[in-house]
């Protein structure tokens, strides 16, 4: 959206600085008017204009994920990849599996990409990532089947932490979190944007953007967005689609008190399959031969998953004098999912003929979080502080009522999708209830060049569940202190090393005993810790910025199962160990460059292997190129490559399951047509596709030996896309 207009690209905080409102007011009309002479008055608007574009230059340089305020990633001491509102559009990405797939330390499309795409799912440094919309963590249900999906025509930006952030965020993962945010009003006193997108598998989608002044002085802005989209998976006879609408109201102008209401209601009808193919006939070569893919193992007439989504989000923000601010945020979310699904079995009951089982399940959450903090700068003698203090709250209130039972089996060759599915039996019935508090401060202290972050925070964390089925409750209430501590030092010409350590911890469901099942007690949380140290490279006066950072993460007190006790014992040690390289330039010479190199050694000591679904690394190259001038000006071209090393998939009847590496091929190209003609001023045209060559690939498997259960998901097939946009 809003690929030609600069202002489109300016974070609010940048919106609302000082020297970008003076330059506005610089180049306002009433101004010129009263101004001085035109000649003085077009030199003022040329340094307007470079001015503002340098801003939307730092963009990509900066980020809040880290230190949740604005920060050049020169100068945080933690890997943080940041994926602008361009690059999405350039690559017409269509989730957030999609946006990440060229970061470093991704293994990304755990369900293959083409298929159970309703969530977004994907290992960092070999763990999950959570969520966090706006500052706030978007939080899972206790199943799993209750939980939001952004769609990322709603985005303005996407920031990967990488590695624990616990002391700012609370509950986490030891691989990091992946920050959005949502696109809110600008300063522009009028602006939009309608495209629309076609093309394989019956995509279509029309993404809409209008925003501007509703008071004469903008001191009340808006903005609406909203899409409705759909397509069939590349499985058959199963597809998905979605109707979201977005509005915002900002009151407060450019003043030091803003407010930021942000609702948002998102509807998927249907939303594909969540199901795979089983492990041989896919991986490994079945007496058959290998499943299409585009085999599906469910039942059309029994296939089922619908999502509301509805929320409601506050941002407000006061600053009391240059150095001292206050913010506060709030979101609530009402997230209702009805699931019904036929799925295989991991295994054949004879040489083509698949067990399946059925299951379906109503969830219901209701989620509020909170977050609150008051921000200044103080000098002590040499040394700048930039200090803050915060408090954040959660609460879930969540319930489900599940199914499960056996289905009729399928011939892999003659597959009828209409059968009679007998009623599943009661499976789960539960409600939960839980809260976390937490209270946390950081001081970033500046001296010279050389930059130390400190950060402790203190969550305190409850948990009640009921078990309506089996009249049981299950409690927790463990309390946790995470901490980080980092230095930089920022040389003049560009170079910056780093050192940092941070902790994390995550609630665990489960019960441990220590006396061979005399007493049994609810499992404390798991916690992690890394060491990170690295260098990055800024090219003084560009957005070219490199990074290296090599870590050792450790995740202890998890839950060892002890046999078929039921109980478990807190004596496992999960430790990831890598190096990471990315580049990233947006725009430096009217090229785009994204590169990443990852390579990672995942370890679960209790098992002796790695992180199931954790790959050993991955490697990625995107550039687009705009012709700046002659008879293309305006055209833009590019492309890209993936590469994703092995992954280890479980245990399989025969040993250990490693998915091989595979490399796609990505391409896109856009123009803007009022190089064609004036009439055409703000139409432009773009086509993309993904794995260009269509290679046949396995993105990833779940192999359960003990269970008998081996499962695979093809990688997303050749996906092409064709976009025409106008905005204004």
């Amino acid at each position: 959206m809003h690929r030609n207009r600069i202002f489109y690209a300016i974070p609010l905080s940048l919106v609302m600085s000082g020297e970008v409102f003076a330059a506005d007011q610089l180049s306002s009309p009433q101004q010129s008017k009263a101004g001085p002479p035109k000649a003085a008055a077009t030199d003022t608007q040329a340094r307007t204009e470079e001015k503002l574009e340098v801003h939307a230059r730092r963009l990509s340089t900066l980020a809040s994920s880290a230190t949740k305020s604005d920060t050049p990633l020169i100068e945080t001491a933690q890997s943080v990849t940041v994926i602008t509102r361009n690059e999405m559009d350039i690559r017409n990405v269509l989730n957030l599996n999609q946006a990440v797939r060229y970061t470093a330390g991704i293994t990304p499309d755990l369900r293959g990409g083409g298929v159970g795409t309703r969530y977004d799912q994907f290992a960092l440094r070999g763990f999950s990532a959570p969520t966090f919309l706006d500052g706030l963590k978007l939080q899972g249900s206790p199943t799993g089947y209750a939980v939001a999906q952004t769609d990322t025509s709603r985005l303005e930006r996407v920031e990967v932490l990488k590695g624990p952030a616990s002391a700012l965020y609370g509950q986490s993962s030891p691989g990091g979190l992946v920050a959005l945010s949502s696109k809110i009003a600008t300063d522009q006193r009028s602006y939009g944007s309608v495209n629309a997108t076609g093309g394989m598998f019956d995509l279509y989608r029309v993404d809409a953007d209008v925003g501007g002044f509703v008071t004469d002085n903008g001191f009340v802005r808006y903005r609406v967005n909203g899409t409705i989209n759909g397509q069939h998976s590349q499985l058959a006879r199963t597809g998905s689609r979605r109707f979201s609408i977005s509005p915002s109201f900002t009151f407060g102008g450019d003043g030091p008190t803003t407010l930021t209401i942000l609702g948002n209601y998102q509807y998927d009808p249907e939303n594909g399959t969540y199901g795979g193919v089983p492990l041989v006939g896919s991986l490994k070569r079945a007496p058959f031969g290998f499943l299409p893919r585009n085999f599906y193992d469910g039942d059309s007439s029994f296939e089922k998953y619908n999502r509301r989504h509805g929320s409601i989000t506050y941002i407000f923000n006061h600053r009391f004098n240059q150095d001292w601010s206050f913010s506060t945020r709030g979101r609530y979310d009402d997230i209702k999912t009805q699931y019904r699904s036929v799925y295989d079995g991991g295994y054949y009951i004879s040489d083509d003929t698949l067990a399946r089982s059925a299951i379906a399940t109503n969830e219901h959450t209701h989620n509020l979080t909170f977050d609150s903090q008051f921000k200044g700068k103080v000098r002590t003698g040499p040394l700048q502080h930039s200090m803050m203090f915060g408090f954040d709250y959660m609460q879930q209130s969540a319930s489900e009522v599940g199914f499960f039972g056996s289905a009729p089996s399928m011939n892999v060759f003659h597959p009828n999708y209409r059968m009679a599915i007998p009623t599943p039996s009661p499976w789960v019935n539960y409600d939960t209830d839980s809260h976390q508090a937490g209270i946390y401060g950081q001081d970033e202290i500046h001296w010279r060049r050389l930059i130390l972050t400190g950060s402790i925070r203190n969550d305190w964390y409850r948990s009640h569940q009921t078990d309506n089925l089996y009249h049981s409750t299950t409690n927790q209430s463990p309390s946790q202190i995470t901490w980080r501590a980092s230095g930089l030092y920022h040389f003049d010409f560009g170079l910056a090393p780093y050192i940092s350590y941070s902790t994390s911890f995550q609630p665990q469901s489960g019960s441990v005993s220590t006396d061979g099942g005399k007493t049994v007690r609810q499992a404390r949380p798991s916690v992690g810790k890394q060491l990170e140290g690295g260098l990055k490279y800024q090219l003084p006066g560009t957005s070219l910025l490199l990074t290296a950072a090599g870590f050792h993460i450790e995740q202890t007190n998890v839950l060892v199962g002890i046999g078929n006790t039921g109980y478990n014992a807190e004596s496992g040690l999960v430790h990831s160990d890598g190096f990471e390289f990315e580049a990233h330039a947006e725009p430096f010479h009217n090229l785009v460059l994204t590169a990443a190199v990852s390579i990672q050694k995942v370890h679960d000591d209790s098992t002796g292997k790695p992180l199931i679904q954790s790959g050993k690394g991955n490697a990625s190259l995107f550039a687009f190129y705009t012709m700046p001038s002659g008879p293309a000006k305006g055209l833009g071209f590019g492309g890209g490559m993936r590469y994703s090393n092995k992954s280890y998939g479980g245990e399989a009847s025969y040993g250990s399951v490693w998915v091989p590496q595979y490399a796609v091929f990505d391409a896109s190209v856009r123009y803007d047509l009022s190089n064609l003609s004036r009439s055409l001023h703000g139409w432009n045209v773009g086509a993309s596709v993904r794995n260009l060559f269509d290679k046949n690939f396995i993105a990833n498997c779940l192999s359960y030996a003990s269970y008998g259960q081996e499962f695979c998901y093809y990688g997303e097939r050749r996906n092409a896309q064709a976009n025409i946009g106008f905005n204004w």
